[in-house]
């Protein structure tokens, strides 16, 4: 069983090719603990933990041109009937499911516009045991030059429904499955590069931002976007020493604001 209901993000983890360098840097930025499968086939495969509790993985690149990417996994009780949903609704399937040991079963997608995305099968292990606290995964973001396609693909693909948000100032889509709010969407920024694909954004709680940035800056990383208020919350965007963007967001914020 995972922790979360089917159609939420429940998984989050790191593809980069220099997983020693993970080990060091987000431990020392979050406060993570580290455990390395011994499983030969599992590759180093890292799943860190906060208080005793899994909240992410990091592993090795899928090839040598992977760039170095945080990416989201939403829950699914069925892997193989998401794999039809996606390509009926235009998307690509990247890496047909698999059985992960005995872990889970996943499988990897792009939807119209590009942005990669993962699901999760739970079997011994069921995702994320902490979300929405300091040092988890809290949010999840897609950032999308075609709104409006997807909306009909995440629609057909897990059953979510779109909801306008203006209560947030600007172009914000919800993306509402069954009671809850469970992820978001957003227009690429006016000064971001122009034809670049979607792409899913990975949010993790702090007490606080400014603090946090500072801290990834000391340890090599490097500030995207500077810490700032939102009408989501206190947030910014972060590259760790290999280039990962990930993002944090102040706690109380995130996840735990979804069911509205």
């Amino acid at each position: 069983m995972s922790t979360v209901a089917a159609g939420t993000p429940c998984w989050t983890d790191l593809a980069t090719p220099d997983l020693d360098a993970a080990r060091r840097f987000y431990p020392e930025l979050f406060g993570w603990t580290g455990r390395i499968a011994p499983e030969p086939g599992a590759a180093g495969y890292t799943t860190f933990r906060k208080d005793g509790r899994a909240v992410a993985g990091a592993g090795p690149p899928a090839g040598p041109d992977q760039a170095p990417v945080w990416s989201t996994y939403v829950a699914t009780d069925d892997a193989d009937l998401v794999t039809i949903r996606v390509e009926a609704a235009g998307g690509q399937v990247l890496v047909a499911p698999f059985d992960v040991l005995d872990a889970g079963r996943m499988a990897v997608f792009a939807d119209p516009a590009g942005a990669v995305f993962s699901v999760w099968q739970p079997m011994q292990m069921p995702g994320a045991e902490l979300l929405d606290a300091p040092g988890a995964m809290c949010w999840n973001e897609l950032v999308s030059p075609d709104p409006e396609g997807a909306k009909v693909f995440y629609e057909l693909v897990f059953g979510w429904h779109p909801e306008e948000r203006p209560a947030t100032g600007y172009d914000h889509t919800g993306w509402r499955c069954g009671a809850r709010i469970v992820a978001g969407m957003l227009p690429p920024p006016g000064d971001g590069p122009a034809g670049r694909s979607a792409y899913w954004s990975v949010f993790f709680g702090v007490a606080d931002v400014d603090a946090a940035a500072a801290r990834a800056t000391t340890l090599g990383g490097t500030i995207g976007s500077p810490p700032r208020d939102t009408p989501l919350g206190r947030l910014t965007t972060l590259h760790d020493p290999q280039g990962a963007r990930f993002s944090l967001i102040q706690t109380g914020t995130g996840r735990g604001s979804r069911s509205s």
